[in-house]
């Protein structure tokens, strides 16, 4: 991937929560990277580190008890992770926004919603109020909220599920961002509105050219939506791949069995695949791979249980860490790998 090309990359990226009962690692080595005007999904299930992701990019990790320990967040040529917060208040809304899962709880109830986006609009877009409610107002529109004058004045209490998630999304996109982050935009909503507010997403995206980091555990959407998709489970990455190839020929089992879950045509009556098990305390991760506890591939091997594969490109375009991938390793990396990583 050409570096031009790249709005954001993630390299190394580790968050952890430090508690009473002890330090609970969130997020370890994550890197990626997201090509301007695409839409790049973040996969897994609950628990495993997507949204800590997501609020280390925006610097909204709550301290205490979290911290970001290592790694880099390169918007551009900036590392947001070595701004003050002065500038990266300045970012933040303005460069790179987010949709929340839960818009209820996201919006202030004492203010109306059109009262928010001029909030944002004046902070980042120095206009003054009467400019910013015109502006308010506008993108209320443009997200399909009928009738926008009247209901610019109204609270989030007085709205419906999608509406308020329509204001968000007008509030995240009034400042034109370069990047707009959506975690799990569609929770709680209706099918229909489902598919309303993904599309609204789709084409703000290339209405304004901006990207897209989508955050979800439904690969329907993802197979829909995504330009690229990262697998992540138990804080680690475990697979990269744009998103035909990725569904066409999973490499990591993890993702194999999320694939083999989903429903299909021509199989009613049939019960759906699961995959054993839960996503491992991320206090007390097993060692090695932390998926051979689940995994029906390497569940048996010493390795596997030992020591932790490393994400790691086996082609063109396609990362995975997992030691039974095709074309992952040979014996000579394998021995150099197991010299230098099996003391840590």
């Amino acid at each position: 991937m050409s570096k031009d090309n790249v709005l954001l990359s993630l390299k190394g990226l580790s968050v952890s929560f430090f508690t009473e009962e002890g330090t609970a690692r969130a997020v370890q080595d994550v890197s990626f990277s997201i090509k301007k005007g695409s839409t790049f999904a973040l996969v897994g299930e609950s628990g495993c580190g997507k949204s800590v992701t997501a609020l280390s990019i925006m610097r909204l990790v709550p301290s205490p008890p979290g911290k970001i320990v290592a790694g880099s967040v390169f918007l551009g040529k900036r590392n947001l992770l070595e701004l003050s917060d002065r500038r990266m208040r300045s970012i933040r809304g303005n460069k790179i926004a987010m949709i929340f899962q839960e818009p209820m709880t996201s919006l202030n109830p004492v203010y109306t919603v059109a009262g928010q986006i001029v909030e944002a609009i004046m902070l980042h877009q120095k206009k003054d109020e009467s400019q910013a409610w015109s502006d308010a107002v506008a993108m209320l529109s443009r997200v399909g909220i009928a009738e926008a004058q009247k209901r610019a004045v109204e609270y989030p209490h007085q709205m419906s599920g999608g509406m308020r998630q329509r204001v968000m999304i007008a509030m995240a996109v009034s400042c034109e961002p370069e990047l707009l982050i959506a975690d799990e935009p569609t929770t709680a909503l209706d099918v229909t509105i489902q598919a309303q507010i993904l599309d609204l997403i789709d084409e703000l995206r290339k209405q304004a050219g901006m990207s897209v980091l989508l955050i979800t555990h439904d690969l329907g959407i993802v197979a829909e939506r995504a330009d690229d998709v990262a697998v992540m489970y138990a804080s680690k990455i475990v697979e990269v791949a744009d998103s035909r190839s990725l569904f066409a020929e999973p490499l990591h089992p993890y993702t194999q069995g999320l694939l083999k879950s989903l429903p299909r045509l021509g199989f009613e009556g049939r019960r759906l695949e699961t995959i054993a098990g839960t996503v491992p305390d991320p206090l007390h991760f097993p060692a090695g791979c932390k998926f051979h506890p689940r995994c029906a591939v390497g569940c048996g091997d010493e390795r596997c249980r030992s020591l932790e594969p490393l994400l790691r490109e086996v082609r063109q375009g396609r990362c995975v860490a997992c030691w039974y991938a095709r074309g992952y390793e040979t014996d000579q990396e394998h021995i150099e790998y197991e010299s230098k990583y099996a003391k840590h």
